[in-house]
């Protein structure tokens, strides 16, 4: 209890969890106790199962990780552990966590996780693994800080003296003390194996002689001794531990159905008396498993025998689960079975469910099925697909598409039309996805286009995940994934039109937000307003949180740039108080990250520099497509404070980022913000480098907004490249960055500056109810809106007058006779 991580590593059989859990009993810590197998290589259901044994000790622990975890992995894979840390840290007793038999766990996610977790780990939380390997997270810094306690094979080893403890106490058989220590050196202090021989010397008619027949290494000693064992058992116990044996846990009932034996409680019974290899799980005994070693050994045997036999053994188990609930483990059994008809039957049952959780587990399910029991079942099919999508694997996803519209199209005669057309407008719409993010604007066009012939209406994909933050996703954002602005003009244009009249069909509010950003861009900021309006507008966008909160800042840029910063504040305040998702803190941080943007746009630097204390982000975080928009507002209020060298070394890895993955907007704009950065920082010569780098980049795109919104200070940076050639050329040839610079500069200084707003109504009447004496509170109240509302009115007001406080704000009111 001094260290982060004890990790037990040892082969099977050396008593790790027994060492484990005898521990457990005699601390006086809370104890969380996961026991791991194959199937917890879901991602999801890994972290489920690590957040349920900490409630089992700690009731109504983990609320925000279980909401993250239940909508899928998007928001699970960057922000699940974060949460779990924080809920951790929250703890005031002392906890240790355990996860035994770890050495199941083979997801390199799963491992990155785990790793975090033990990095960023409070000092009252103490992780415990077993396993029968090295682990597959770094332990090196853990052991040079003297963090990690390390017990291996040799530390769990039997001496001579336990062995003489353990004949001498758990047996009868009144060994010798050299033929002990024959034992001990056989099997080189593996108390599984001096459990076997025991069970074996039992029926040993000569004790000496077996003893000395005992031979070879582990391996060997394991083979040979479990024969042993099972040679002497009866027939029907031999028949029972087989048919049973490809069980991961049992109960008589369980047993009941997959052997048919009515007694299946006094088989259980009888092996607890025989020390067999039988581990109880609960206090009641109704509960237990096989020892990993009895249990392989036993689906060995079980493997010779007749495989009709151990199909239908599964089918029993599989029936007895499902009955009980148990669909995911029903659905183990049916496909170990070979049952493939009644695995598509439960995958069908449960279909939103799986699909909603992304589950990685439903994914290697329908690679276990073969096709030929989905191939008339495009619903199945196209769920799958999304899964894949929604995990990433968009290269399996792909393929899949194309193979399922070659399927759909032969299922004309074999399916009702309404049925036959559903499936083949759904599968054109993700050929439209799948050309999307492969950014053929012209292949995806002509997906929708079919995909709007056979199904008018939509489809339901479209309305997937209303509530999830997805981290990044092309769809969100048009503009951070397709890097060619003038076809992406010609593509919005058309589908803004062609879907404008539908009233139920959110992809059109994507399209809207979308072409409202491209114009913003290029500073037609009439028409953008226009677009943001219809968008903000939709009944069937505000559901949809990812969309609608791209639409709402989106529209706040619009309103800054038309110099109505009031309006821009109270379109971001507004979005914060009506988000309603269950992963609420993800977007918030999306949104406050926009608000100190905004702030430093407006000259509140103060408020900028207190969201850069409490966002939880660092100039050190690993980069990522999904928080590219946080670790830019990160740098530049960074860089803002007067900590320009941590805000380059972020806007470094931002830069390489997006340089691979070949986003050109925000590659741009992280270029941009080098280059402010590195003049304030007094290195002229590199700044001018990234600005020419930025200038060479946007040129042929027509970037405007992305320059012009630095301000002063990009007007300063452009002043000065364009005086690095004194002269024009007589000829300016396309792409010629210092052509474009003297074009973005004449049109910067040629703006309009934004008139200072005069006091809203909104703002006149708060102003008056401070006049009265009411607080913020109280205002909320009689206007009827939020209290963060308010407070971005009383900024805006501050702003306006030019003061910074309450009693100041009314002086300067009645001065300029706002007030009586």
């Amino acid at each position: 209890m001094q260290v982060k991580l004890t990790h037990i590593s040892a082969q099977a059989g050396y008593g790790k969890t027994t060492a484990l859990s005898q521990w457990a009993k005699q601390g006086d810590a809370l104890v969380a106790w996961l026991s791991l197998d194959a199937r917890d290589n879901d991602y999801i259901q890994f972290w489920n199962g690590v957040t349920a044994s900490i409630q089992e000790v700690v009731p109504g622990f983990g609320e925000e990780i279980c909401s993250f975890l239940e909508k899928g992995l998007g928001a699970s894979r960057a922000y699940a552990v974060p949460s779990l840390l924080n809920d951790l840290d929250r703890l005031t007793n002392e906890l240790a966590v355990v996860l035994d038999d770890y050495h199941f766990i083979e997801s390199a996610m799963i491992h990155e996780s785990l790793a975090y977790l033990l990095e960023h780990l409070p000092a009252h939380v103490h992780l415990y693994i077993a396993s029968r390997n090295e682990l597959a997270i770094p332990t090196a810094r853990l052991m040079a800080k003297g963090e990690c306690n390390l017990i291996t094979m040799q530390e769990m080893r039997f001496l001579l003296d336990e062995g003489h403890v353990f004949f001498r106490d758990m047996t009868d058989l009144g060994l010798t003390a050299e033929q002990v220590a024959e034992l001990l050196h056989q099997t080189e202090g593996w108390i599984s194996g001096l459990e076997l021989a025991a069970i074996s010397l039992r029926n040993s008619d000569n004790i000496a002689e077996s003893i000395r027949q005992f031979n070879g290494r582990q391996h060997h000693i394991s083979d040979y001794l479990l024969e042993e064992v099972f040679r002497h058992l009866t027939e029907d116990m031999r028949s029972f531990l087989l048919a049973t044996s490809i069980l991961s846990q049992m109960n008589a009932s369980l047993c009941q159905a997959v052997t048919g034996r009515q007694d299946s409680e006094r088989y259980l019974e009888r092996l607890a008396q025989l020390n067999l290899f039988i581990i109880p799980l609960d206090d009641q005994r109704s509960w237990y498993r096989y020892h990993h070693l009895f249990s392989d050994f036993l689906q060995r045997m079980g493997a010779r025998t007749d495989t009709n036999d151990w199909a239908q053994a599964h089918g029993n188990a599989a029936c007895w689960l499902e009955r009980k609930g148990l669909d995911e483990d029903a659905m183990e059994h049916y496909l170990a079975g070979h049952h493939y008809g009644d695995a598509v039957r439960l995958i069908e049952k449960n279909l939103n469910a799986l699909v909603q959780s992304e589950s990685i587990a439903f994914i290697r399910w329908m690679k276990a099925i073969p096709e030929s029991y989905f191939a008339e079942k495009p619903l199945v099919e196209l769920f799958y697909i999304t899964v894949l999508s929604g995990t990433g694997d968009h290269e399996a996803a792909s393929l899949r598409i194309g193979q399922a519209r070659a399927r759909f199209q032969a299922l004309k005669d074999k399916l009702s039309e309404p049925e036959w057309k559903q499936a083949m407008g759904n599968i054109y719409f993700f050929s439209a996805v799948d050309a999307f993010l492969k950014k053929d604007l012209v292949k995806t066009s002509e997906y929708y286009e079919r995909c709007e012939r056979y199904m008018p209406e939509g489809s339901v994909f479209q309305t997937m995940w209303r509530y999830q933050y997805v981290g990044y996703n092309p769809f969100t954002d048009y503009l951070a994934h397709i890097n060619d602005l003038h076809a992406l003009d010609v593509f919005l244009s058309r589908w803004t039109d062609a879907l404008g009249n539908k009233t139920a069909y959110p992809l059109a509010g994507t399209f809207l937000a979308a072409y409202s950003k491209l114009l913003y861009e290029w500073d037609r900021l009439e028409e953008a307003e226009r677009y943001a309006n219809l968008a903000l507008g939709r009944r069937d966008v505000r559901p949809y949180v990812r969309i609608f909160t791209q639409v709402a800042i989106g529209a706040s840029w619009i309103q800054q740039a038309l110099g109505r910063p009031d309006r821009a504040s109270e379109l971001l305040a507004d979005l914060k108080s009506q988000l309603d998702t269950p992963v609420y803190r993800l977007f918030m941080l999306k949104i406050e990250a926009e608000q100190a943007c905004l702030a430093l746009r407006q000259g509140a630097v103060e408020d900028a520099l207190a969201w850069l204390q409490d966002c939880g982000l660092s100039h050190t975080d690993e980069v990522a497509l999904d928080q590219v928009q946080e670790h830019m507002a990160y740098a530049r209020v960074l860089a803002a404070g007067g900590r320009p060298e941590e805000a380059l070394g972020l806007l470094d890895r931002l830069n390489a980022l997006l340089r691979r993955e070949d986003h050109l907007r925000d590659r741009i704009k992280v270029l941009i913000l080098q280059g402010v950065t590195l003049q304030r920082a007094s290195r002229a010569a590199e700044a001018l480098a990234k600005l020419e780098t930025a200038l060479r980049l946007a040129e042929p795109e027509g970037y405007i907004r992305s320059f012009a919104d630095e301000g002063e200070e990009m007007e300063l940076l452009l002043s000065a490249y364009v005086k690095t050639r004194p002269k024009a050329p007589a000829r300016v040839a396309p792409g010629d960055a210092w052509a474009y610079a003297k074009r973005l500069l004449q049109a910067m200084q040629s703006a309009p500056e934004p008139m200072r707003s005069v006091l809203t109504e909104q703002e006149t009447k708060i102003l008056q109810l401070i006049a009265d004496g009411l607080p913020n509170k109280e205002i909320a109240l009689r206007l009827n809106i939020t209290g963060e509302t308010v407070k971005t009115h009383i900024k805006s007001v501050y702003r306006k007058l030019e003061v910074n406080n309450r009693v100041r704000a009314l002086q300067r009111a009645r001065e300029l006779s706002i007030l009586d």
